[in-house]
């Protein structure tokens, strides 16, 4: 067709007839490329350049933190082996508790019981002792791991190395007691009892009861 020809057909009113679309080569880059009327920037920002300051985070395509990161795989399940030793470590470990509470325990008793019977030891040689002010035989005698004395007369002294006197601890100090109030005593709170004479025991059991004995021989000034 001719131009002449085609300028009378657009002079009456045929529209000449659309070019064939042409379709956009792909990108160097591997991005898809850009559609028509769509301007130039980064995937994601219509706008191009840096993303607005207000935007929304959390938007598709941006990663969270901690997203993308390995996960752990499962844990390895526990052997026999270690269950049992688990167990025999928390048994190990509650019956030494139980040890210790039961210790605990039985300690708390025994000083409730040597509280009631120093108690009733009290009362029971309350107002009995026999010491006398003026005696001045010394009598020593071993108790607690150390040489003790108490003063008594030359009667009393007789007296208690035959085995008819006895001598007490109450409180630090020693009273001089009968034979009889000695064994209700020592049935009370034996700990008390801190000189008993058995007359036929041998005298190298007790050397302490010659007289001569006055300052034992181990004493130390």
């Amino acid at each position: 067709m001719s131009d002449t020809l085609r300028d009378q057909l657009l002079g009456l009113g045929f529209k000449p007839a659309p070019k064939p679309e042409r379709k956009p080569e792909a990108r160097r880059d591997g991005r898809p490329p850009n559609r028509q009327g769509q301007p130039q920037g980064k995937p994601g920002n219509r706008q191009g350049g840096k993303p607005h300051a207000n935007a929304a985070p959390g938007k598709p395509g941006q990663n969270k933190p901690g997203q993308g990161k390995p996960q752990q795989g499962p844990r390895k399940p526990r052997s026999q082996e270690d269950i049992d030793l688990a167990k025999a470590y928390a048994i190990r470990a509650q019956k030494e508790k139980d040890e210790r509470i039961e210790a605990e325990r039985q300690k708390q008793e025994e000083a409730r019981l040597r509280r009631e019977a120093r108690a009733k030891l009290d009362e029971l040689i309350k107002d009995k002792g026999l010491n006398d002010p003026a005696a001045d035989i010394a009598r020593h005698f071993p108790y607690g791991g150390k040489i003790k004395r108490i003063y008594v007369t030359a009667d009393q002294l007789k007296a208690l190395n035959a085995g008819e006197l006895g001598v007490l601890q109450q409180n630090g100090r020693y009273i001089l007691v009968t034979a009889a109030l000695l064994a209700e005593a020592e049935a009370v709170f034996a700990p008390s009892v801190a000189l008993k004479v058995d007359p036929n025991a041998p005298a190298e059991d007790d050397p302490y009861a010659d007289p001569q004995y006055q300052v034992p021989d181990d004493l130390v000034w």
